[in-house]
């Protein structure tokens, strides 16, 4: 008979048995023994349907096909760009693959992507370790603009983003941010109003540290109301010692 022998976000570590029988299904960081699943991370367990998959606790990004990730371009050269993802290599960004427009061989690239610029790309193809191409054509793939840039746990990506982006749409529509995440770890946020890119940066940050708490949603929705109306208290307060 098949049972699960965790609970959904559980912390499991390697070599836990997290479930027994051939209804269960091994998903990421889950291997398969026997009749048993057992996770091969320290991390928090994730459970749907039938598939049972642990989410690491730690760790560095691994490039998979199909990620969204946020990089810096680092070299220009006669075929495309170069670009840093918080990889070993560098990824490379093609011009076929960098905008739908005609770019000929030989014209200034600077003029879509320069030195230091960062874009979000998706991941098209993953070759071993040292090949990995993006490409920037596609629905909010682009140069990101003005904002601040935050450094997040990899790991903690999917927690940060919420089933079917809820965490992110909470913190906007708390702090009237623009967010944008890369499924490697960078986050990039931009708001004409700093208090708001702060807020969202401390809320980012806070689901980071406790991303293994159940009831983490509510959590945030209660930290946000509060920390929200105190920038409009000091906003207001702000406004009358002008006056």
């Amino acid at each position: 008979m098949s049972k699960l022998l965790i609970e959904e976000r559980a912390v499991v570590v390697p070599g836990e048995e997290l479930a027994e029988g051939m209804d269960y299904l091994p998903g990421n960081e889950v291997i398969r023994d026997g009749d048993k699943l057992i996770s091969t991370k320290v991390g928090v367990a994730s459970i749907s349907g039938r598939l049972v998959k642990v989410v690491p606790l730690t760790g560095c990004y691994l490039p998979k096909k199909g990620d969204l990730v946020i990089g810096k371009i680092v070299n220009i050269g006669l075929s495309g760009w170069r670009i840093n993802i918080g990889w070993h290599f560098e990824a490379n960004l093609n011009l076929r693959d960098a905008s739908s427009d005609f770019i000929e061989r030989g014209a200034d690239l600077t003029k879509y992507f320069n030195y230091g610029d960062y874009v979000v790309g998706q991941i098209i193809n993953v070759s071993g370790s040292k090949i990995i191409d993006i490409s920037t054509k596609g629905p909010g793939l682009r140069k990101l603009g003005p904002g601040k840039l935050l450094n997040v746990s990899s790991t903690k990506v999917p927690r940060i983003i919420g089933k079917q982006g809820s965490m992110i749409a909470l913190i906007k529509e708390y702090t009237g941010c623009k967010i944008m995440v890369g499924q490697n770890g960078l986050v990039w946020l931009s708001s004409d109003d700093p208090n708001g890119v702060i807020l969202a940066m401390k809320a980012i940050k806070k689901i980071e540290q406790e991303s293994h708490v159940s009831g983490l949603t509510d959590r945030m929705k209660e930290f946000l109301e509060k920390e929200s109306k105190g920038l409009k208290k000091e906003s207001k307060d702000g406004n009358r010692e002008e006056n």
